[in-house]
Order: C-alpha cells, then structure tokens, then sequence
C-alpha cells in the first residue's frame, strides 16, 4: 500500500520508469504438444550392425523440443531426452568410425534444430549489462547437451571437413552468428567455441565469417550499439589475427583501423574492452608501423566526460607502448604527450593516477629518456603546476616521482623548463597587474567622462548630497 501511494505522489520514481523482467519461455513457439518420449535400446547394447540405424532413431528422438517455462510438464520426456543426450556424448567419445556419412545429415539436423530459434526480445529498455542480470535460457539442460555433441562432433578425429560442408555451409553460420546476440552468457561462450573450431576446419568459410563479424561489428557502432556478444566475437577474433600471414593484408588492416578503432567509441565499452586491447595489440606486434594510426585513432574518440572509459584508454595506451617499436615512438610522441598532461592535470585523482603510473614501466621511461627534448617541454608545466596546488596527497606523490626520474635524465634542461617556467609565472604574475591597473584606469575614465558630460547632474548630485549632510549633522539633530 506505501509503495503504491508513493508512485503517486512520485512520478519519477524508479519503479516507474524500470520495467521488471519476467520469466521468459524457452525462446521458442510450439505448434502443438510433443509426444511422450519412450526410452530407445542403449547403443552399447546393440549388435554392431543395428547402431547406425538405432544411431539416426536417437538423433530424430533428440529434434522434439520441448517447454521448459513450466517445469511440471512433459518431465518423463525430457528426462528420457536428457538422457539421451548424454549416451550420444558418451557414444562419440569413446567409439571410432561413429561418423558414417549417413550419419552427418542427421546430427547436423538435429543440432539445428535445436539450437536455432528466434532469441526473444528485450523487454526492458532500461536493461544495463553491467548491474542486472541477464535473462537465462530456460531450455539451457538440453541446449548445453546439444553444444557439447557439436563440438564433440568437430573435434573427432573421424570428422570429415568434405562430407560436412555440405550441411555447414554460409547460412547455417549466419544461424550460429545471429546467436550470439543470446543474453545467456553459457549459450555465448558455447558459441565462440564451436565457431572457432569452425573457422579452422572449413578454410571455404573463413573470410565469410570475417565479413559478417565486420558487419556485426559496424551495425552496432553506428545502428544500434546493442549486441550482447562483441566480447565472444572478439576474443574469436584474437585468436584469427594471431594467426595472420605476414605481411598483413589491406583488408585486415582496414578493418583494424575502420572497425576495431572505431568500437572504443561506444557507450558499452567495459564491457569488451580486454578482449579489443587484446586484439589492437595484436595487430601491432605484427605490424609495427600500425602503432601511430591507431595512437591517432584513440586520440580521436578519447573519452571528455567519462573517467571510468578514460582510466581504460590510458590501459589500453600503456599496452600499446609496451610493444612500440622505438622508431615508431616518435611520430605519436607529441599528441599522445599532450593528451597525457591533460590527464596528469585532471581533477579527477583516479584518472591522473593511472597517467602518472606510467613512469613506473620501465620501457616506456626508456622511450621517454631517448626522446627527452620533445617529451619534456610538454609535461614538465602541468607537473610543476600539479606539484604545487593538487588536493591529493598521493597524486603529489606521484609527480614528485616523476619530475624527480626526468631531472636524473637531462638535468641541464629540467633546470632551464623550471627557470623559463618560473620567468613565465613572474611575466603572468605583471601581466595580470597590468591588466587590473588598466581596467582600474578605464572605469576612472568613465567616471571622469560621464561627469564632465552632465554638469548639471553632478551640480545637483553635489547639493543633494550637501543637504544630505545638513541633515544629519548634530544641530539639525538636537532642533
């Protein structure tokens, strides 16, 4: 009763604008009601010559599906699936020569059919992937039996690339990629599993599957900036560039720079953000002359107002350099330096930390020693200034720190950037007088002008005030 007088009162009150998620189906419509299951011989008891057939029985046993919203209906049936999956796991593991030709339509189909089906939709527009919590798939018990024997499948060592590529072909993997938009992270990582085994097997669908990842990727920069499995992706994606023939290849690098640097750009960022650092700096380990349109590219949508994707960036920087290539540090030296004293100079003690960490790391204090006169000129300001008048006690720490690591590497020209600083401040110091000085003589000059153009208002102003004084002199008080 309170809480409901309270939404009235409140319009904005939280309840009202935040949907509550409810209990979802198992993602999938049903025509009509299965059957009840019935338990089919065990495979192990079987002659030799009546597995395969009983083989393909078990997998058209495993295509019925089943409501897992209410868990008090079909419990025989389900079970007697559950089951079933289970001995055709136990099947394939332990027995050679499973995989008849035969066979490879009828697995195929099954785990089609059971694992692809329209993903229900978000029903709660306020969802945020960082505090709540994602909706399962109720029909999760089956779907991981089903994953398991796919990639059980694939791994085998009978499986024949040739025979399956009839059936695993571009629209199955369309299928697969559209799943990876499922909020159950167990179905996702399922998913980047058996896609990358995938992606090894059938060399055919290799740039396929790059290109519509690259479309993936592109919707939700610049469409809709929802898709909840860009961190699957990219960790597949980590593994397929480790790989990478060298040189690169223009496509490869063009998706680097149009694709990959653009997606620091999106509000979600956290959420992938190790597994896409982990990605760029792979790139670079491979192809040192990327570092500085990437450094610029970072540059570009480096964060204004958000200290949490600023702290990742200064991260992802601090990765970047650690594999730079000495040549290449000095062309990305000056704007990644600049960009590094508005950091060291902001409010924010957290963000300013993490610049300041990077003095800790010894390669990137090595980079810094041998371009000193261009790296110098540009921190030493904000340091000395930060040194001077930060509220925190650690942060003053910290540049203590580090002017005191740049003195020990060029003490000549510490001494003179802390004399011309010092000449700068006393310049500001007599310009900032000069201008009080000048705004004190303008408004005397206004004064001085605006009397000398009205005499009479001045006369007048005068025998007022003269007046004035009369009457609050002691005579007129005591008459």
């Amino acid at each position: 009763m309170t809480a409901k007088f309270v939404d009235k009162i409140d319009p904005y009150h939280k309840a009202n604008i935040r949907k509550h998620r409810k209990s979802e189906g198992s993602s999938r419509y049903h025509d009509k009601e299965a059957s009840e299951l019935q338990p089919l011989p065990l495979l192990k008891d079987a002659d030799a010559g009546e597995q395969p057939a009983l083989l393909v029985k078990k997998f058209g046993q495993c295509c019925y599906l089943f409501d897992f919203y209410d868990p008090t209906t079909d419990i025989k049936s389900k079970e007697v699936k559950r089951s079933c999956l289970n001995e055709l796991i136990e099947h394939m593991t332990t027995n050679r020569g499973v995989l008849t030709e035969a066979v490879y339509p009828e697995l195929l189909k099954m785990i089609a059919t059971n694992i692809f089906r329209p993903l229900p939709p978000n029903e709660n527009a306020f969802f945020d992937p960082e505090e709540d919590d994602p909706n399962l798939e109720p029909a999760w018990p089956h779907l991981q039996l089903v994953y398991e024997i796919f990639l059980r499948f694939l791994e085998t060592p009978d499986f024949q690339p040739n025979i399956a590529k009839k059936y695993i072909d571009q629209k199955f993997v369309l299928q697969m990629l559209d799943l990876f938009d499922a909020e159950d992270p167990r179905e996702r990582d399922s998913l980047k599993t058996v896609l990358h085994r995938i992606y090894g097997k059938f060399l055919g669908l290799r740039a396929f599957i790059r290109k519509h990842i690259n479309n993936i990727f592109l919707r939700f920069i610049y469409e809709t900036e929802q898709f909840n499995g860009i961190g699957e992706l990219l960790e597949i994606l980590g593994s397929i560039i480790n790989g990478f023939a060298l040189p690169l290849k223009a496509e490869h690098k063009q998706f680097l720079l149009k694709v990959l640097v653009p997606l620091h750009k999106v509000r979600s960022l956290s959420l992938y953000h190790a597994q896409l650092a982990y990605c760029v700096v792979q790139f670079i380990e491979k192809d040192a002359t990327l570092a500085e349109p990437v450094v610029r590219g970072l540059l570009k949508y480096w964060p204004k107002t958000c200290s949490q994707k600023e702290v990742m960036f200064l991260g992802e920087m601090e990765e970047i350099l650690d594999v730079i290539d000495p040549a290449e540090f000095p062309k990305i030296a000056d704007p990644f330096f600049r960009q590094m004293a508005r950091c060291v100079s902001s409010s924010h003690f957290q963000i300013a930390e993490r610049a300041l960490y990077y003095w800790n790391n010894e390669y990137i204090v090595n980079l810094i020693e041998e371009n000193i006169n261009l790296v110098m000129p540009i921190m030493f300001p904000p340091l000395y200034r930060i040194s001077k008048e930060h509220w925190n006690q650690s942060i003053l720490t910290l540049v203590y720190n580090v002017l005191k690591t740049l003195m020990e590497i060029n003490s000549s020209l510490f001494n003179e950037l802390t004399a011309n600083y010092k000449a700068e401040l006393t310049k500001e110091k007599m310009r900032e007088k000069d201008r009080e000085e000048l705004w004190q003589r303008l408004e005397r000059l206004e004064l001085s002008s605006s009397a000398a153009s009205n005499p009479e208002n001045s006369s007048r102003t005068a025998e007022s005030s003269k007046a004035d004084v009369k009457t609050d002199s002691p005579s007129s008080s005591r008459t």
